[in-house]
């Protein structure tokens, strides 16, 4: 009787599906600085510029929890659209917002089969699903094997293979992708530090800090901190010393200190914007030259005389 039960459950009730979640990064942090009605209004930002994203995608918002959302939809195909669509939504409010106040989130989607009546949704795709966001990093959309199986050519050609990873309540390691949603033609994935060599990946965050100081009052201060083996050199270099800001047609970059900032060979005045591309250089304080990457890779940070601290701020 238990087996007929199961058969009829998975007959009437079993559907393949695309799930989705989309997490909010560091809100618990957020909520302790700024307090409630900011955190709440952090939030409804989250649920709206989802919301925009779902009707064309034939995709609905699940159920939210706290600083989360979980969403299905019919294909993986139309779940990666509209995550991409909604990470470039967040990259246009981002640019009317200051630093402490950007909405960054990790996303996870897989392709599956779910218990579902039309109106909840369950199973052990789910959990995959949600354990897959947890592991991404800010900015990111990870994927399983599964939904990365499903994709149509140009959204694989966007992704790359992760390390196997293990997960709990999981019996085996699962290959996970990140996808880059980003155009690779206008938005550099990495820079060189011509002095050292170094290869240093940026973080994917829509406003990235650059300065040689690693930490103020015990929080992070730079995202990417800059420090030659000299040290008198680096002193040239400012506490805070630019910003690189995402914007929908590139990236710009943004001096916030008065020392010198060369792009291409142009001193930029303190708050001007400059439009940065793939191969573009910016010279720091006539000690430090950092060269964008030309080519689709990008480097991981590396370990000479330059370092880079990511400021993936979890909860």
């Amino acid at each position: 009787m238990q087996s007929l039960l199961q058969q009829e459950l998975t007959r009437r009730f079993e559907h393949q599906v695309a799930t989705v979640f989309s997490d909010i990064v560091a809100s618990t942090a957020y909520f302790s600085r700024f307090g409630d009605a900011a955190g709440r209004q952090l939030q409804q930002l989250h649920l709206d510029l989802l919301g925009r994203c779902l009707p064309a995608h034939g995709g609905r918002i699940v159920d939210t929890a706290g600083d989360g959302a979980f969403l299905t939809f019919p294909t993986a195909n139309a779940a990666t659209d509209a995550v991409i669509q909604f990470q470039q939504l967040i990259s246009r409010e981002n640019a009317t917002r200051s630093r402490d106040h950007q909405l960054q989130v990790r996303i996870g989607v897989h392709w599956g089969p779910v218990l579902t009546d039309g109106t909840v949704v369950s199973g052990d795709s789910v959990n995959l699903c949600a354990r897959i966001a947890a592991s991404a990093d800010s900015g990111e959309v990870r994927l399983t094997r599964d939904a990365f199986g499903e994709l149509a050519g140009t959204h694989r050609l966007n992704c790359r293979l992760l390390a196997p990873a293990e997960f709990k309540g999981m019996s085996r390691k699962i290959e996970v992708y990140t996808l880059d949603w980003r155009d690779r033609a206008l938005f550099p994935r990495s820079f060189r530090v011509e002095e050292t060599q170094e290869e240093i990946a940026l973080p994917q965050q829509d406003i990235i800090s650059f300065g040689r100081l690693a930490e103020h009052e015990g929080t992070i201060a730079n995202d990417i901190v800059l420090a030659l083996a000299d040290p008198m050199q680096t002193r040239h270099i400012s506490r805070w010393h630019f910003e690189l800001r995402r914007f929908g047609d590139g990236y710009r970059v943004r001096p916030v200190s008065n020392a010198a900032t060369e792009v291409d060979g142009e001193l930029i005045q303190k708050d001007r914007e400059v439009a940065i591309r793939p191969g573009s250089k910016i010279r720091v304080a006539n000690a430090l030259t950092i060269a964008f990457a030309t080519s689709p890779g990008g480097g991981e940070p590396g370990s000479s005389d330059a370092t880079m601290i990511a400021g993936d701020v979890h909860k």
